[in-house]
């Protein structure tokens, strides 16, 4: 869950300061970018240079850092973050954030912080025990922060109690594990409607015989399942693959799971299809009233002309010529359709010039984001478990913004995509 994910991370005077440099190593192995805000008695303890150097960020410790008009926004980094970790937190800054005293940037940060936010006290067992203390505590988890709570041990004074700070890799892991509990929980897509496409189509040459191509249907099933976990109805129009929805249960629909005890996630309705054709139509009749559609599927472009109604018989002095006809563009005819508020999403699967083309695609098929994988990335794409993808839309001024996503098991790749389409979702 860290990946990509954006981390204040606050640092304050306790001697457990030099452990933030283990917990902003584990947030970064894991795919997060740090910023650090210090208090000014946690420099007397960890320089920022040390800081700076492990997350390669200036670290914010003033509102202002030059005497040129120039500071630090405490609401920009509010809106910025997708969570905020404080560790260590002494005693002192468990009151300041308590009640509300904003004499520093880390508490002015922390008030105008939108995202969770997550505390690990440092100090020794007397303080920790302190009835004022305690109820600091607890007032700040009465208002939604996670308090991860120190472990006993030996302390800096000499003495040995509860009051050590929880371990930098536990810290991190509860952070992770908080933030996919909390994906679930508030169900974004919970009464939305998505159209999703998967697998490949066949187009039938004679009654043995199709022109196909490798497609498995594994990352558009993994599209559903995502989109459902997080409280979507999702239509699932599938060409010929041996997936089944059937594997996906839930205990409040057939063919539909909940991914967290106690999560009810949304539903599942599948679709098959062999064709572009009976693609096309399927796809045309549910989008109507869709909320977004995800088009994955693998679509033949042609389609022969005639059909012959019998096994065609080999004939070794003639050549074998079939004429082939363009199939419909479903991406092109959603794109026409779609109306104000509707998100469409295509796939672009190149062997050559990937950016060129997948930009091309973009534009002309009046598409809000498109997703790029080559088949020059060896281990991804068809029949494979993983892929390497990246995520191409329009930016201000009409350039191209693009994000790259290392290789990963698909349905890591399609909790990516479905992160970019709840944002531009709402």
């Amino acid at each position: 869950m860290l990946k990509g994910k954006k981390i204040v991370l606050g640092i304050t005077g306790s001697i457990a300061a030099y452990k933030s440099c283990l917990i902003i190593r584990e947030l970064v192995k894991r795919g997060a970018e740090v910023q650090v805000v210090i208090t000014p008695a946690g420099k007397e303890f960890i320089t920022p240079i040390t800081l700076s150097a492990l997350t390669q960020k200036p670290v914010i410790s003033d509102f202002f850092s030059q005497r040129d008009g120039t500071w630090h926004s405490h609401v920009a980094l509010g809106l910025w973050a997708d969570a905020m970790l404080i560790a260590p937190c002494t005693a002192a800054t468990l009151g300041k954030m308590a009640t509300g005293v904003a004499d520093n940037m880390l508490i002015t940060t922390y008030l105008s912080m939108k995202a969770p936010v997550f505390i690990a006290p440092a100090m020794d067992l007397d303080m920790y025990a302190h009835p004022t203390t305690q109820q600091n505590m607890e007032r700040l988890r009465s208002i939604g922060n996670v308090i991860i709570e120190p472990q006993s041990g030996f302390l800096a004074s000499g003495l040995e109690g509860k009051g050590r700070m929880e371990e930098p890799t536990r810290i991190v892991e509860v952070l992770d594990e908080k933030l996919e509990e909390d994906k679930y929980k508030n169900m974004p897509l919970q009464g939305r409607k998505v159209l999703i496409t998967a697998g490949p189509t066949y187009e039938r040459i004679d009654p043995v015989r199709f022109i196909g191509n490798y497609s498995s249907g594994k990352m558009g099933f993994s599209l559903a399942e995502e989109c459902a976990r997080r409280g979507a109805e999702v239509t699932l129009i599938a060409g010929p693959v041996s997936l089944r929805v059937g594997d996906y249960k839930s205990p409040t629909a057939e063919n539909c799971k909940s991914p967290t005890a106690g999560v009810t996630a949304g539903v599942i309705h599948r679709i098959d299809v062999e064709s572009a054709v009976e693609m096309r139509d399927a796809a045309v009749e549910h989008f109507a009233d869709a909320d977004a559609a995800i088009l994955c599927a693998a679509v033949a472009d042609y389609r022969p002309a005639e059909v012959a109604d019998k096994k065609i018989k080999r004939k070794d002095d003639e050549d074998m010529i079939i004429h082939l006809v363009p199939n419909p563009d479903i991406a092109a005819e959603l794109g026409r359709m779609k109306r104000d508020g509707q998100i469409l999403v295509g796939f672009a699967l190149e062997t050559n010039d990937e950016q060129m083309n997948a930009e091309k695609k973009l534009q002309k098929k009046n598409l809000d984001f498109i997703v790029l994988n080559s088949l020059r990335n060896e281990g991804t794409c068809f029949r494979s478990d993983e892929n390497k993808i990246s995520i191409l839309s329009k930016g201000q001024n009409a350039e191209i913004e693009r994000t790259d996503y290392p290789k990963k098991p698909k349905s890591e790749v399609a909790a990516d995509i479905i992160d970019e389409l709840i944002r531009r979702i709402g």
